[in-house]
C-alpha cells in the first residue's frame, strides 16, 4: 500500500463545513491511515466567508464558486456540505469529473433525485460516503457488535425519537442561510429528511431493511415569513412526524420526530428489545449503553450502564485512557479514518450513496404516508 496524500474540498461553510474539516483535521493525529485528508480547497458563495474559513481552518486555496472546485486538477475529492436541493447538481457533476465524493445527509430531497446521484457514482466508479455519523459513536457501534453477535437473539421491537424545540416560535421565518430547512424547496421535507433521516439509516444499520411504514405528520405552523421573496408563504416542511414501521426480520419499530418538544435541543434515542436482551442508547449521554440480559442471575439482573471508554471498545483505543469521554465531533473523525482507510485498501466503506438511498425510499414512504393515512410499502431497487 502507498501512502498517498488525498487533496480534498469542502463546499460549505455551515455547521457541517466545520464539523468536517475539524474531523480531517484532527484524523491524522490519531488514526494510522495509508490514505490521509488534505485540506486543498474551501467553498463558500461570499469571498470574505471562504477566505476567512480558509485562514481559520487551515485550507490552501478558496472558491466561490462550486463548479470552478470540480474543475480543479489539484482537488481529488469533494465534500458536499450544502443544503438539501444542491446535492443533486453538485455530486452529479462531480461524478462526471472523476471525484471522489462525501456528501452530507439526507442524500437528496427526494428518492428520484437521491436515483440519480447513486447511478452517477455507480456509473462513474468512484468512492462515495453519506455523512450519517451516528453510526461512529462508539456506544451506537458496540450496540452494532452485539447485535450481530447474536446475543440480543431474534429482535421483536426497535423504537427511536429525536426531538427539538427551536422551530416553536410562530414569528421564525424560512429561508436563507440558517433557515433552510423551513423551506421545502430547499430541504425537500422538515423533520423527516433532517432528523427521522438518522434515526432510519442507524435502524437500517443495527436491525435491518424496512418493508413498510404507516405515518402521520403535522406542520403546527401554516405560513411564514420567507426570508428570499420577502413575502408570507406556506411552509412546506412537515414540524412533526411519527410513524410505525415493519422490518424485513419481523420485527415492530415506531418513530417519532417534532421540533415542537419544549426543553429537548437534540434529544436521539433508540432502544431495541430482543428475546435475550435490550440496549437502549440517548444522545444526550452518548458515551454510555445501556444493556440488559435476561440470562443474568435473577438476583443480579437489571439494566447495566456501559461506559465506553475502555481500548477494546470501538475506536477507544485510538483515543484516551479508559475513563475518559470523547464526544459529538468524535463521530465525524471516525468516519473520516472508515472511509480513508478504506480507499487505501480500495473498499467501499458505508454508508455509500446506494445505502443512503435505501434511507431516503423510507423517508418517501414515510411522507407518502404522512399525506393519505394509509400504509405505505417501501420501495426496493
Amino acid at each position: 500500500m502507498t501512502r498517498k496524500d488525498v487533496r480534498v474540498a469542502v463546499i460549505g461553510t455551515g455547521f457541517m463545513g466545520r464539523a468536517h474539516t475539524n474531523a480531517y483535521r484532527k484524523v491524522g493525529n490519531f488514526f494510522e491511515l495509508g490514505h490521509r485528508p488534505v485540506l486543498q480547497a474551501v467553498c463558500a458563495r461570499s469571498p470574505g466567508a471562504a477566505e476567512a474559513f480558509a485562514q481559520k481552518w487551515g485550507f490552501a486555496s478558496h472558491e466561490t464558486d462550486w463548479r470552478r472546485v470540480i474543475e480543479r486538477d489539484d482537488i481529488d475529492a469533494v465534500d458536499i456540505c450544502t443544503p438539501n436541493d444542491t446535492h443533486r447538481e453538485i455530486a452529479l457533476a462531480a461524478a462526471a469529473a472523476g471525484k471522489i465524493i462525501l456528501c452530507e445527509k439526507p442524500l437528496a430531497r427526494t428518492a428520484a433525485e437521491g436515483a440519480e446521484m447513486v447511478a452517477a457514482v455507480e456509473a462513474a466508479g468512484v468512492p462515495n460516503t453519506v455523512w450519517y455519523n451516528y453510526r461512529r459513536v462508539p456506544a451506537v457501534t458496540l450496540a452494532k457488535q452485539l447485535i450481530d453477535e447474536g446475543k440480543l437473539g431474534r429482535i421483536y421491537h426497535y423504537r427511536a425519537q429525536f426531538l427539538q424545540d427551536w422551530t416553536i416560535s410562530e414569528d421564525l421565518p424560512q429561508g436563507g442561510a440558517g433557515l433552510w430547512r423551513l423551506d421545502v424547496g430547499a430541504a425537500g421535507s422538515g423533520v423527516t429528511g433532517d432528523l427521522l433521516a438518522h434515526c432510519i439509516d442507524t435502524a437500517i444499520w443495527l436491525n435491518g431493511g424496512v418493508s413498510k411504514v404507516s405515518a402521520m405528520t403535522e406542520t403546527f405552523v401554516k405560513e411564514r415569513h420567507h426570508n428570499l421573496t420577502g413575502k408570507v408563504e406556506p411552509v412546506g416542511i412537515d414540524d412533526a412526524c411519527a410513524f410505525l414501521c415493519r422490518f424485513d426480520n419481523g420485527s415492530l419499530g415506531t418513530f417519532e420526530s417534532t421540533r415542537y418538544a419544549r426543553g429537548h435541543k437534540a434529544l436521539y434515542t433508540f432502544e431495541i428489545n430482543g428475546e435475550h436482551a435490550s440496549i437502549a442508547w440517548d444522545l444526550h449521554d452518548l458515551h454510555r449503553l445501556s444493556y440488559f440480559d435476561h440470562r443474568d442471575e435473577s438476583r443480579t439482573r437489571g439494566w447495566r450502564s456501559i461506559h465506553v471508554t475502555d481500548g477494546d471498545m470501538p475506536y477507544m483505543d485510538k483515543w484516551w485512557v479508559p475513563g475518559l469521554q470523547i464526544g459529538y465531533e468524535h463521530s465525524f473523525v471516525h468516519q473520516v479514518a472508515d472511509f480513508f482507510d478504506g480507499l487505501s485498501r480500495g473498499e467501499a466503506v458505508g454508508p455509500t450513496f446506494r445505502d443512503a438511498q435505501i434511507t431516503q425510499q423510507v423517508c418517501e414512504a414515510v411522507l407518502a404516508s404522512g399525506r393519505d393515512g394509509t400504509w405505505h410499502d417501501v420501495a426496493k431497487d
